[in-house]
This record gives C-alpha cells, sequence and structure tokens, in this order.
C-alpha cells in the first residue's frame, strides 16, 4: 500500500497573508492547506521511491494535462538528479495526455482523452477524486499492451464519491474540498498560484462558466 502524507479533515490550514498569494486571487481562497515547500519536499521523495522500485526499466513518463503539468514536471527534475547523481538510474522519456472531467466544480461521468503515443512504462499524475478519470485511462492504456502501469498522484481525496482507486504513489491525502493551485484550477483559473489552497464559495459563482 502507498505511503502518503495525511491532511486531517479538521485542518484549519494556514492564514494567506502569511504566504505570497497574488493579489487577484486574496478574495478567492479560504486558506493554503499545503504550502508549496511542503510540495515540493514530498514531490523530491516520491521521485526517490520511483528511481528505488523502477530499477533499470525504461519508463515514458505520462503527464496527466492541464492540472498535472506543474507536479509533472517538478517530479522529472528530481528523477533527473537523482540519474545524474546516485548509482542508480532509470532511462526516461516523455509524453502527454490531456483528459477533462469537470464541469465547474463537479466530477463527471464524461471523461474525454487527447493525445499520447508510445507507451511502456507510465508515471503521470492526476487528482484522484472519485477515481472514474484514472480508470478510463488506464482502461485506454491497456489496450497498448504495456509492460508495467505505475500511476504517482500528488493528491488523493477523501470523498464518499470515491470508487476506490488508489494509485501506486501518493503525495497527500486531502478532505473532500475543492482544492486550487499549484497547476490545479477551476474553470481554468488559479493554475498561476504556487500553493495548493481551499477555494471558497464566493468564488465557485464568481469564476462559474
Amino acid at each position: 500500500m502507498a505511503s502518503y502524507l495525511e491532511i486531517a479533515d479538521d485542518e484549519k490550514g494556514h492564514e494567506l497573508d502569511l504566504f505570497c498569494v497574488p493579489r487577484h486571487y486574496e478574495n478567492d481562497l479560504e486558506k493554503v492547506i499545503i504550502p508549496h515547500g511542503l510540495i515540493m519536499d514530498r514531490t523530491e521523495r516520491l521521485a526517490r521511491d520511483i528511481i528505488r522500485d523502477m530499477g533499470g526499466h525504461h519508463i515514458v513518463a505520462l503527464c496527466v494535462l492541464k492540472g498535472g503539468y506543474k507536479f509533472f514536471a517538478d517530479l522529472l527534475d528530481y528523477i533527473k538528479a537523482l540519474n545524474q547523481n546516485s548509482d542508480k538510474s532509470v532511462p526516461l522519456t516523455v509524453d502527454f495526455i490531456r483528459v477533462k472531467s469537470y464541469c465547474n466544480d463537479k466530477s463527471t461521468d464524461n471523461v474525454k482523452v487527447i493525445g499520447g503515443d508510445e507507451l511502456s512504462n507510465l508515471s503521470g499524475k492526476d487528482i484522484v477524486e472519485t477515481g472514474r478519470t484514472m480508470q478510463t485511462l488506464l482502461s485506454l492504456l491497456s489496450e497498448c499492451n504495456p509492460k508495467m502501469v505505475k500511476v504517482v498522484s500528488l493528491l488523493v481525496k477523501r470523498t464518499p464519491r470515491s470508487s476506490g482507486y488508489r494509485p501506486d504513489y501518493i503525495g497527500f491525502e486531502v478532505p473532500d474540498s475543492f482544492l486550487v493551485g499549484y497547476a490545479l484550477d477551476y474553470n481554468e483559473y488559479f493554475r498561476d498560484l504556487s500553493h495548493i489552497c481551499i477555494l471558497n464559495d464566493q468564488a465557485k459563482e464568481k469564476y462559474k462558466v
């Protein structure tokens, strides 16, 4: 079972004025729930675990866009650093795929997948909420007959809507709140926020489509 850092349901988070938050978002957020520095430390540890487990396997690192791009880039930077500075390294190539399953703040049953080329191993990213999105993607990947598929997710949400799916590598297990920042969006807003924050109800209405 994957190890992870648990953010409790009663976690109060951190006041916004303790961090650098873009002024245009100051009235849209409740709290900072995962500061950027903690994200980076946890991502570095995930990179170490992947290198340890994958051995000499060739990894095709598949980024799930758009919300996955920041975590994906930082994870690969740590993997590349480990490749260059340790006795154990893994061959690495990169591909991208776009998965869309949200309308406003709701995860829907309609999962759209765009892109992705040759796949032999997978190290990707999703916010695993209900698990339906990743299960759909894994079903498509299985048609390519990969040797092995591994999923690394920065966040897994505790929610009664979960299908029970769990990734192979998990950064944080988080409460059932709508989170933005670190490339996670609400209708394309908040991707430029460095920390992971809880979106307030007024912002959901403000940016609703």
